[in-house]
């Protein structure tokens, strides 16, 4: 080492505060370029995601263990999520945090070992989606069978919005097409996907929304797996069908929409029916109809015609005799039946009536007896309802008659 680069305590018999130490190793370990970049492969471990932005983990493979280190500034860039035990290439430079004397990898990318950044990404949104019910087929709503308006939401320049309107046009073409005009890769690409689905729900615009983009690399597909833009698909009121890419591509929104296209072309076949298979139908329903209508004609024609046949209407009077005579029949019988039950009446009052008469009071007084009641009419039943001048009534069978008491004692004076 030159003297230049020696520090003040080399050859020195001198002692040094632990600082100054930490410091030397710092600047050691930041003047070789070989740990200046370098990229190092390990599984994570004790991984820690700091409410300040910042990744705290270890990298660690069959011997050995570094600590590491990843700034805010560096991963909002990840494509992915990192997690414990996960294998990873990181890349960055070793330096020395004077603070706790520990030499440590500060990381400023990293890229899963052995799969694609993006995949992994990919995998980990739609295992998360998963778990939280989005891709349920019971939560996806059904497509309406004759919309009069269809949303798309593409580039209006692509291949895509072309197959579309020729597709949707040929095969039904009542139907409206209300093209709404996004980007559909780049940074620019899920905010105006996004803007495009609010759009067509806050004035409801179409009852049926096409999402979609031709074919393209992961890269030029990956606005569609874009968390924000998949949860808005979800949240949509108007049915969404994803159209990305050709069959063999897969996104998030492909399974989050409620109904998955392997291309756009063929999402416009699904978003509406076929005009000619519909008249087909309606043919084939009106001939049905018509064999219904001719079938029944042919029974109640047969009907007629057995009524027709009956006796009653060649001798319509032997009909009427009978009725008369079953009427005739029905009054006599009628008739008897009152009579009796008016006879059966007659019986039950006679014996009321004689019950009646037994009880009556007048029968007691015609058998010599007789009822006194004093001036309130109320009936004398002991000498003690008495006083001398009290006037009474005594009631015979055949009449009435007034007294005063005169006296009053054991011997009772009547005027």
């Amino acid at each position: 080492m030159d003297d230049f680069f020696k520090p003040s305590f080399v050859g020195r018999d001198v002692t040094i505060s632990v600082s100054e130490l930490n410091d030397y190793i710092k600047s050691i370990i930041d003047g070789d370029y070989a740990l200046g970049r370098l990229s190092i492969r390990g599984e994570i471990s004790n991984f820690t995601a700091h409410r300040s932005g910042h990744f705290y983990f270890s990298l660690k493979d069959e011997n050995s263990l570094i600590r590491a280190v990843m700034f805010r500034s560096y991963t909002g860039g990840l494509r992915f999520r990192p997690e414990s035990g996960m294998k990873v290439i990181a890349t960055g430079s070793v330096s020395v945090f004077v603070r706790d004397g520990q030499y440590q990898l500060y990381v400023t990318d990293m890229q899963p070992d052995g799969i694609g950044a993006l995949w992994l990404a990919y995998e980990q949104l739609k295992k998360k989606f998963a778990a939280e019910g989005l891709f349920d087929e019971a939560r996806k709503r059904p497509l309406p069978k004759f919309p009069r308006r269809v949303g798309v939401i593409t580039s209006p320049t692509g291949a895509a919005v072309r197959d579309i309107i020729n597709i949707t046009g040929r095969r039904y073409p009542s139907a409206e097409i209300a093209l709404y005009p996004a980007e559909v890769q780049g940074d620019g690409a899920v905010p105006s996907l996004i803007t495009g689905l609010r759009y067509f729900n806050a004035f409801s615009a179409a009852d049926v929304i096409i999402i979609g983009r031709g074919g393209g690399s992961i890269e030029d597909l990956w606005a569609f797996n874009d968390e924000t833009l998949a949860r808005e698909i979800v949240a949509s009121e108007i049915p969404v069908i994803s159209a990305v890419g050709h069959e063999t591509d897969f996104t998030i929104c492909d399974f989050v929409a409620d109904l998955r296209a392997p291309t756009p072309s063929a999402a416009a076949e699904l978003a509406v029916p076929d005009q000619h298979t519909l008249l087909a139908d309606l043919h084939a329903i009106n001939a049905r109809l018509k064999e219904c209508l001719l079938k029944k004609t042919e029974l109640y024609r047969a009907r007629i015609d057995a009524i027709r046949t009956r006796r009653v209407f060649d001798t319509p009077d032997i009909l009427l005799a009978e009725k008369q005579n079953r009427l005739s029949s029905d009054a006599e019988a009628l008739e008897h039946s009152l009579t009796e039950l008016l006879n059966t009446k007659k019986n039950q009052l006679a014996v009321l009536t004689a019950k009646a008469e037994v009880l009556s009071p007048l029968s007691v007084l015609s058998r010599g007896y007789t009822v006194t009641e004093d001036k309130n009419g109320v009936i004398v039943k002991s000498k003690e309802q008495l006083c001398e001048g009290d006037v009474l009534t005594t009631h015979f069978c055949d009449g009435s008659v007034s007294s005063v008491i005169m006296t009053y004692g054991d011997k009772n004076e009547k005027q």
